[in-house]
């Protein structure tokens, strides 16, 4: 088993709640979201960045709006809706009892391993 494989999965499953608090701060253009998450290391790309905006604006937890750039066409600017708001929060809570249980499991003394008969 490759330690590779479960970093990367263990990076999908928070990339959500990544997102969302990003999004969370105020307006955020897609591009600077990429560029938050790459500077993070969580290993994003725009194949999987866009297809997630796109899950969470149906889910109803995104809007956006667009603005006009002075560096080409209009760009698409995300914010979190009401119902965005109270799923982040939920995210929260259950990060911390994450953070927690990952605590508590840390701070166990090693069970010394039994003697040989």
């Amino acid at each position: 088993m490759k330690v590779e494989n479960t970093q990367v999965q263990m990076r999908k499953g928070i990339l959500e709640f990544c997102i969302l608090e990003i999004i969370a701060r105020g307006e955020v253009y897609a591009s600077d979201m990429l560029e938050e998450l790459t500077a993070a290391r969580m290993i994003v790309v725009e194949g999987t960045l866009y297809p997630l905006l796109t899950r969470l604006k149906n889910a109803g937890l995104l809007d956006y709006t667009w603005k006009e750039s002075v560096f080409g066409p209009p760009r698409k600017y995300y914010t979190l809706t009401a119902v965005g708001q109270d799923f982040l929060h939920q995210l929260r809570l259950t990060w911390e009892e994450i953070e927690e249980s990952i605590q508590i499991i840390r701070s166990q003394p090693s069970t010394p391993t039994p003697a040989a008969e």
